[in-house]
């Protein structure tokens, strides 16, 4: 199960998080979330840097990825098959995400599914990531293609039974997407419960 810190903005916050060891961190690129990477990131060896970009165009993009030596970008908003398609021709790792709710039509992943590396599902709200909301699960009982995919929104330490619910599912689960339930009032990542949610995961799913 790979495991994912998304919403990293604070130098030494990132560092303390990367001695975890994550598989995947994430640094968001746009302006109205809190969590916007203004400055430059660290050097990262040990793991899948990745920008997170809501409806961002290819060359502000291309231009996070040399900039930011980015191994792979998450696209979060309404980014089309083809824009997914001209980033992944880059030979960049491509995660496309999607946001469910009960009205979520999922014949629309047949579009992208040949389109990205990789989908990830979070919780629909009016904006974008990080609102520690988690979506009904059940749903993904509609999900039939074999794409794996990374599970975001609201996943925190109370989640872990619904984690094994979902590993029960037999879906092609891949990771777990991390962010705001990790959070202090600064929105820094605690080191302790991200510790702990870890070694859980490690051992339990």
């Amino acid at each position: 199960m790979k495991f994912k810190v998304c919403g990293l903005f604070d130098k030494e916050n990132i560092l303390n998080v990367m001695d975890l060891h994550p598989d995947y961190i994430g640094h968001i690129f746009w302006e109205k979330s809190v969590r916007y990477i203004k400055g430059d990131t660290p050097q990262i060896n040990n793991c899948k840097k990745t920008g997170v970009f809501y409806n961002s165009n290819y060359d502000f993009i291309c231009d996070k990825i040399e900039h930011h030596k980015l191994k792979c970008i998450q696209l979060h908003g309404d980014e089309s098959p083809e824009l997914c398609q001209k980033l992944l021709n880059l030979k960049i790792e491509v995660i496309k995400s999607f946001r469910i709710d009960q009205n979520f039509d999922f014949e629309i992943l047949n579009d992208y599914v040949n389109k990205c590396d990789l989908f990830l599902f979070d919780s629909k709200s009016q904006l974008p990531g990080g609102t520690g909301k988690t979506f009904d699960w059940k749903l993904l009982k509609k999900y039939k293609l074999d794409k794996e995919f990374f599970i975001s929104g609201g996943i925190g330490l109370d989640s872990i039974s619904a984690l094994n619910r979902l590993v029960d599912m037999k879906l092609p689960l891949y990771g777990i997407d991390v962010n705001s339930k990790f959070e202090d009032e600064f929105n820094l990542k605690v080191i302790e419960d991200l510790i702990k949610f870890k070694e859980i995961i490690d051992n339990e799913i």
